[in-house]
């Protein structure tokens, strides 16, 4: 009756689990904030500038500055504003959700410096002279035009002001926004079609009022926009825009979709297999996927986290994480099983075998997403922030989750007579009687790869230098992250050509560098070119598109000094994971393993970096992020192997020769194969799901993961272990190990 009770209470959480997560995941997800890649929206990045000279430029003005651009936003009816200070002179602004970009930036760059002055640039009156929160939008009553009208403190002194204007023989009083001392001039402007000042209305008696009325070329909502910028307040800065990134709404409806309906194939995928694999145990492990998911989603929720495409990648990469640890988990199972271990002693001997191997797994990919939170942008931040969380709830859902829900039915006895349900045929079972341990096999074949070690290296050797030459030639092709310059993503409907779209821009004056069609149809134009685009340029080039396709493009421009810092920001971060990576290891293991292990990873980079030479795609700082994210995942291949190495040499009384060596290694390969095959696989499927049904945006980032867990699958199995085999066999040639103690009798212990 026991027993029955476990699977009783067995169906009765999988009841409790579908029921909170039907009833709460939709709602869940729609209550997560969207990044702009996501919604469309804008992202800039202002360098503050004093308005006068020697003003410094201290927290307390850039606190009141972020205070000042809060209070414009929410004019603008914008609740989920990401206003942050950075370093000493920087705030970076995001605006996810935005109708109306053009209107929101300038609202956000004008300083509403407001001055009144005469024909010869001498000020008269200021903002300070202002009463606060007076201006309004409103009609002129004699031509029913949209006017501004506001309210001075003084009249008396207004009517001075006037008096004195209209004895002048040019007789205009000019209200200027955001003049710049030595740089604008009522002379220069008056001339152009589009002048700076507001607007310079002749005087020709004194007025004794504080209502002042500002005429212009105002629409209503225009008007109504200036009326916001000076009740907001004068900002004491100058904003100067060092990097910008712009998604028109449509694309990033599109995206969400996509990316959406991507994750769905590839998780359902991944499922599929794991069933199919691992029968029983795969779904146990499919229950505890959907938990992980609905785990993610609330805790990011909770945190009032940003989500971007990155992000629902870091996500799927999760997902990987969560079924490499139930795979490790199972396969050491199954070998308990294999060896003639009741189904009670296995499920013990495997959980018990997998634990340590499963920490050291994910404690390496979580050094690498620390280091890209900490030296990260805004969008690659958010990637490692869902990457942590995805990391920690894979641990605990797979490490506890999935024991939890299989030990009820082990513990229940009725798998006791069952154990071909847990992957394992009547066949592979060994006598334990026996006592002879059984020698792994893949797919039952007996593989040596150790013997085959030299042809693995010539292999490898010939590929790094053929890659590296194919560097050398090719180039990497740097996007404006890295350079400077900016970037645009023209969306349409229909199949575009490079002559049409190098057309549209010789049109607006611009000389662009490179052109590449992408999309199913060819309907997406990237475009670059060195200029960089101010505020007023992006909102032309957006307008100019959005009236020829009817779908607004994607801007992102970058100034030198931020492309200089994301490539030293970049290196930095490589540098730093790799250096906390060499110190865990050499803690956990050895330095010999931490060296071989930073030398297989630096080849995957590698392979990486000659993908993007030989393809000429974009090399953009996602791409930093996908590099830092296979350094983790590759490397938790690694370690699980290395685990094993670890492991079999301490049931040796002590390696004698390099012969003993290479077997315990060969044997560790094999043992690791089944594993580290099924979990790349499994990952893979995920990131072929976002490159062939992901948004186009994402590809060249699930581009870089592929060839990253390609190259990653290859090093572990065949690399790493081999490298450390060569390098430490030769320590064993000079004197016996003894593996089991702490120290080696005259050498490092391993």
């Amino acid at each position: 009756m026991k027993k029955r009770g476990r699977i009783v209470a067995f169906f009765l959480v999988i009841a409790v689990l579908a029921g909170v997560i039907g009833t709460t995941f939709s709602n869940l997800v729609s209550n997560v904030n969207l990044g702009l890649d996501l919604q469309g929206g804008f992202e800039v990045l202002y360098e503050v500038e004093p308005v006068e000279e020697g003003q410094e430029i201290s927290s307390s003005l850039m606190e009141g500055t972020v205070e000042t651009l809060n209070d414009r936003v929410n004019r603008l009816g914008i609740s989920e504003a990401v206003i942050d200070i950075e370093g000493d002179d920087r705030i970076r602004v995001q605006l996810a959700g935005v109708d109306n970009q053009a209107e929101a930036r300038e609202l956000l760059s004008t300083s509403a410096q407001l001055s009144f002055r005469d024909v010869e640039d001498e000020e008269y009156l200021h903002g300070s002279d202002i009463v606060e929160g007076s201006a309004k939008q409103d009609y002129n009553p004699n031509t029913n035009a949209p006017i501004v009208t506001l309210q001075l403190q003084d009249a008396s002194k207004f009517g001075e002001v006037t008096e004195e204007i209209s004895q002048m023989e040019d007789n205009r009083l000019v209200i200027w926004m955001d003049y710049q001392e030595g740089e604008d001039s009522f002379a220069d402007e008056v001339t152009k079609e589009d002048p700076k000042f507001v607007s310079a209305p002749a005087v020709s008696q004194a007025i004794h009022s504080n209502d002042v009325m500002i005429e212009g070329n105002f629409t209503v909502e225009s008007a109504q926009q200036m009326a916001d910028i000076i009740n907001s307040g004068s900002l004491d800065v100058h904003m100067n825009e060092i990097f910008s990134t712009s998604v028109g709404a449509q694309f990033g409806e599109q995206a969400l979709n996509e990316t959406i309906f991507a994750g769905i194939i590839g998780i359902g995928l991944i499922i599929l297999y794991l069933c199919v694999f691992y029968r029983f145990s795969g779904i146990i492990a499919s229950i505890n996927l959907a938990v992980y998911v609905f785990l993610v989603v609330l805790i990011f929720e909770l945190l009032n986290g940003v989500l971007t495409l990155p992000g629902i990648a870091a996500l799927i990469l999760g997902v990987g994480m969560a079924v490499d640890a139930n795979v490790i988990t199972f396969e050491r199972i199954k070998e308990e099983l294999r060896v003639g271990k009741s189904v009670k002693a296995a499920f013990q001997s495997g959980n018990k075998n997998s634990f340590v191997t499963i920490l050291d797994a994910n404690l390496t990919t979580l050094i690498a997403a620390a280091v890209l939170f900490a030296f990260g942008t805004s969008s690659v931040k958010g990637f490692a922030t869902m990457l942590i969380i995805s990391i920690l709830i894979s641990f605990i859902t797979a490490v506890f989750g999935t024991r939890a829900l299989l030990a009820l039915w082990v513990q229940s006895g009725f798998l006791k007579k069952r154990k071909a349900w847990l992957g394992v045929n009547k066949n592979q079972i060994k006598d334990i009687s026996e006592g002879e341990e059984l020698e792994p096999t893949i797919f039952g074949k007996h593989v040596n790869f150790t013997n085959h070690r030299k042809k693995f290296f010539t292999f490898t050797l010939l590929l790094v230098i053929i890659g590296a030459i194919g560097i050398g030639i090719l180039r990497i092709n740097p996007g404006v992250d890295f350079t400077s310059g900016t970037r645009i993503e023209v969306v349409a409907d229909q199949s575009l050509t490079e002559e049409e779209i190098e057309s549209e821009f010789a049109e607006l004056g611009y000389e662009i560098n490179s052109v590449n069609l992408s999309g199913e149809n060819n309907d997406i134009g990237v475009v670059r070119f060195d200029t960089v685009l101010d505020e007023g340029e992006v909102d032309t080039v957006q307008q100019h598109f959005l009236d020829i396709y009817d779908h607004e493009p994607s801007v992102s421009v970058v100034s030198p000094i931020v492309g200089q810092e994301l490539v030293r920001n970049a290196i930095y971060a490589v540098a730093i994971a790799s250096v906390f990576i060499v110190a865990y290891i050499a803690i956990r293991f050895e330095f010999f393993f931490g060296l071989t292990a930073i030398i297989a990873l630096l080849h995957d980079v590698l392979f990486m970096l000659v993908a993007f030479s030989v393809t000429q795609i974009e090399f953009d700082v996602t791409i930093v992020a996908a590099i830092l994210t296979i350094i983790g995942y590759s490397l938790n291949n690694t370690l699980v192997i290395f685990d094993r190495i670890r492991e079999n040499i301490r049931r040796e009384k002590s390696v004698k020769s390099f012969k003993k060596l290479a077997e315990i290694v060969n044997k560790s390969i094999v043992q690791s194969f089944i594993r580290t095959m099924n979990t790349s696989i499994t990952t893979i499927i995920a990131v072929v799901a976002f490159m062939v049904l992901g948004a186009s945006s994402i590809w060249a980032f699930a581009f870089a993961l592929l060839i990253g867990l390609l190259a990653g699958t290859y090093s572990s199995l065949f690399l790493a272990s081999q490298l450390w085999l060569v390098w430490r066999g030769r320590k064993v040639k000079d004197k016996p190990v003894d593996f089991r103690k702490k120290e080696r009798v005259d050498g490092p212990q391993v």
